[in-house]
């Protein structure tokens, strides 16, 4: 460890700044006093306390993951082959949560397509059956086997294959799940391709296990390099000094102590793209509980609003960065994180868990996550309540608060925003075709004081999800609905995608109403009108 320059390197990973955050230093004596480091290496599930022990105890195995994993690559490779063998070189994956991020930061950092569909959105879900079905395989990834979004994927393209003609559909999938899990043994009667990933290793803690590398092998990436980064970084673990997981860990929750509980990431543009959506996953929905938590929010450039506050560490991540660059690529973050993705990955699970023994939380459950869940369960089945506009503009009815206007709406939930807390923009829209709304982000944070995070619905309640509900009670909701024009039945199920998005929609509302949150909806009758609406109300309104 080099005090003088706070850096702290191992296996070409290197962290910029963390002894300088207030009270790391101090943490980190803690922590190496009690010998966490060493414990953690090597899987002691008593380090989150007692009621925590048994669900750590099967929890840990992402420490060595890696070592396992490589048993997958013949697998892999025969896998690989016998797609490209029969023409198959269009992959979708169809997973969510932390079965479907850490392949999408692998595909977009080396630049190879991979269509993720992580959405019930109907219309995103028409435009991936339209897309080149007879040349497509379909990586079905669930570790329970009974997620429903992934289920209705699976339910939708195997009719579209069959609609198509092709007779031999269980050649066109690809299983990743959970040894007997009730999805193993539906693969088994389509006839798909299974590889089962590790137990040991929760959702969003499995980069590094069959559920980020079977389709990261599947469009042509070799894995076995992450696999390598990762295990040479792992030497660093188990050290109480040159350690730079323990270094992050240490600020983060240090920082989270002292009040700084959000963390601005940025990329630094240094070669690694989309690795914020997968630490904004892993970080929120492992601390975000028992009233406390970090909140993630992805920040879109160096230059974009939101990185800095009161309440907030900036991180800027990367693939390298000189030591005598300014970290962050122009901006002043507190950290810098960089090096290899497989390192990466590997670092921040570490961090994270360091995260846990600060602050007293369990990093490996999510006791919120059912809640909406079960809402979602009861309004398919009764259908959603009766609802009446406040008022409605142009293409946007308009749900909640007080206001006349739209512009005024978003003032008034802008205004109503508690100290130290947050905004989180909820949009349960077609991510690819509305991606445009996105920029109401960075609108809305150059607003205000405290933290505005964004995120597509359904794929955000399998990672911010659990914060809103778990973690401390001072965020403000702004939800954002649209018609769907051409909807879906989900083929075996009495509903269609619209209305399995609805009733999602409805029943985190109902999650967040009941915690007595503020809470303003948007129905767009008319999608691309009414963002256009949404963003020019975020953009020229003043509070």
């Amino acid at each position: 460890m080099t005090d003088l320059l706070n850096v702290e390197a191992a296996a070409g990973l290197t962290v910029y700044g963390a002894a300088a955050v207030d009270g790391a230093n101090e943490a980190r004596e803690r922590l190496v006093a009690g010998g966490v480091p060493g414990l953690l290496a090597a899987k002691d599930p008593t380090l989150w306390g007692s009621a925590a022990e048994a669900e750590s105890k099967i929890r840990l195995g992402w420490i060595d993951t890696f070592q396992r994993s490589r048993a997958l690559l013949p697998q892999l490779v025969a896998l690989r082959e016998s797609t490209v063998a029969a023409g198959f070189d269009h992959v979708v994956l169809a997973g969510m949560g932390g079965s479907s991020l850490a392949p999408e930061v692998i595909a977009r950092t080396l630049g190879v397509a991979l269509t993720v569909l992580d959405t019930t959105d109907p219309h995103q879900i028409r435009a991936a059956l339209a897309d080149r079905l007879e040349r497509t395989v379909v990586v079905v990834a669930s570790k329970s086997g009974s997620t429903v979004e992934t289920d209705s994927h699976r339910r939708a393209y195997q009719q579209a294959f069959i609609d198509a003609g092709i007779t031999d559909v269980g050649s066109h999938f690809v299983v990743v799940t959970d040894p007997g899990s009730p999805l193993e043994a539906t693969a088994g009667e389509m006839g798909a391709a299974v590889v089962l990933a590790d137990p040991e290793v929760g959702g969003r803690f499995s980069a590094l296990t069959a559920f980020g590398l079977v389709p990261s092998a599947l469009i042509g990436v070799d894995v076995a390099e992450l696999l390598d980064q990762a295990e040479a970084f792992a030497a660093s673990l188990g050290r109480v000094a040159d350690s730079p997981a323990l270094a992050l860990g240490t600020a983060l929750g240090a920082a989270a102590a002292s009040g700084r509980n959000k963390l601005a990431i940025v990329s630094d543009g240094t070669g690694i793209v989309g690795l914020g959506d997968w630490i904004e996953q892993l970080v929120a929905e492992s601390t975000g509980k028992d009233g406390l938590g970090i909140l993630p929010v992805v920040c879109e450039t160096p230059a974009s609003p939101g990185l800095r506050g009161e309440d907030v560490l900036t991180v800027s991540i990367g693939g390298s960065l000189p030591p005598d660059s300014v970290p962050g690529g122009g901006i002043a973050p507190d950290l810098a994180v960089n090096g290899p993705l497989g390192a990466q990955f590997l670092a921040w699970e570490y961090a994270t868990a360091i995260v846990g023994c600060l602050i007293g939380i369990s990093p490996f459950d999510q006791p919120n996550v059912a809640e909406s869940k079960e809402n979602t369960g009861r309004i398919l089945a009764a259908g959603l309540p009766a609802e009446q506009p406040t008022f409605i503009e142009g293409a946007v009815e308009v749900y909640g608060g007080s206001a006349t206007t739209l512009a005024g709406a978003i003032d008034e939930l802008l205004g109503g925003i508690d100290e130290r807390g947050y905004l989180a923009v909820m949009a349960y829209l077609d991510r690819i075709g509305d991606a445009a709304l996105a920029d109401v982000r960075s609108a809305l944070a150059a607003r205000t004081d405290w933290a505005v995070t964004f995120g597509w619905g359904p794929r955000f309640l399998h990672s911010t999800g659990q914060y809103h509900k778990g973690g401390p009670q001072d965020g403000s909701f702004f939800q954002i609905t649209g018609a769907a024009t051409a909807d879906r039945a989900v083929p075996g199920r009495p509903y269609t995608f619209d209305r399995l998005l609805s009733a999602q929609a409805g029943g985190d509302r109902e999650a967040i109403a009941g915690r007595g949150r503020p809470l303003l909806r948007l129905h767009l009758t008319d999608r691309a009108a009414g963002i256009a609406q949404v963003l020019a109300a975020a953009g020229c309104a003043t509070t």
